[in-house]
């Protein structure tokens, strides 16, 4: 692999901006891509995941969108990561060859979920298959274990996987476990890896024990705060760190209660950054507009320590 940035700090999980009607609105990319450097100083993008969708969409809309975001993104964002994980292998190969063939900065795979790994070598066999489809894209396995039932602990994965995955880069930890993170980070301090956490009301106890950076949804309109609590860790003034990730919760611990999921978080990002989101594609459906009304009411009310 060529010399790359290293990947750090925050990276938004993308929604996936859709029509009225379901169909997937690519010309929103290019609004939204500024807005994420502009407003909220977010320069990196995890696109097709968890909050995008992307088990939801066709093969051929993957495609599309990982294309717009790599256009749009051009000269303007530092990492285009694309999600190409699949139940099927060889539609997971296909999206493999596809974002190396256009130039991302990288690819992750999350764990397939109907017929399950259940040990190490079955699930690194599998990631193996589809990172030898991108041999020269950096690759990271999406761990996500609330959502695949998958949960072979990361710090067994990573024993020698890069012996079976020369590309292998990072993981994106989507899991409450920080034991298992911390070991992961402890074990492979030499190897130079990338550890991006994905548990965003936890994010500051991920840095404690030497996460990189996070991938996660409200980086999408909470990024700028969010950017402020790392410059604060990175003093360090932890008790100013403390503050931004208490009210980052207290907003995510009132709209759990409510009912918080993929169609409740383009909803809040269509009122926040004023664009378009459009709705959910089912089985989801479109926030309430309850729902709107008391998350928009509540995050106005909360004072951040830098005035806003």
């Amino acid at each position: 692999m060529t010399s790359r940035k290293k990947l750090q700090g925050l990276v938004a999980a993308t929604v996936t901006p859709m029509t009225p009607d379901g169909q997937i609105n690519l010309p929103v990319i290019c609004q939204y891509v500024d807005y994420l450097v502009n407003v909220q100083n977010v320069k990196n993008v995890f696109v097709n995941g968890t909050t995008g969708e992307g088990l939801s969409l066709s093969i051929q809309e993957r495609k599309q969108l990982a294309e717009e975001w790599m256009y749009q993104g051009k000269d303007k964002l530092d990492h285009v990561i694309i999600h190409v994980g699949a139940l099927s292998l060889p539609e997971s190969q296909e999206l493999a060859r596809h974002a190396a063939a256009i130039g991302v900065g990288g690819i992750a795979v999350i764990a397939p979920f109907f017929f399950k790994p259940t040990n190490k070598d079955e699930l690194v066999t599998f990631l193996q298959k589809v990172a030898s489809e991108a041999p020269d894209i950096p690759f990271y396995y999406y761990h996500i274990p609330p959502l695949t039932g998958v949960k072979i602990r990361v710090e067994e994965l990573l024993d020698g996987i890069k012996e079976r995955i020369p590309t292998f880069q990072g993981v994106k930890f989507s899991d409450t476990d920080l034991l298992d993170l911390a070991q992961c980070i402890h074990k492979n301090e030499t190897e130079q890896l990338e550890f991006l956490y994905g548990v965003d009301e936890q994010l500051l106890g991920a840095l404690a024990v030497g996460a990189n950076g996070a991938v996660g949804s409200t980086y999408n309109y909470l990024g700028r705060q969010t950017n402020l609590m790392l410059q604060a860790f990175a003093k360090p003034d932890l008790a100013l760190a403390r503050k931004y990730q208490f009210l980052t919760g207290e907003f995510l611990n009132f709209v759990i209660k409510l009912g918080f999921g993929v169609a409740q978080t383009k909803a809040v990002m269509t009122f926040v950054s004023g664009i378009p989101m459009g709705p959910p594609r089912l089985p989801l459906l479109d926030a309430s507009e309850e729902f709107i009304v008391k998350a928009k009411a509540k995050l106005d009310s909360i004072v951040w320590p830098d005035g806003d």
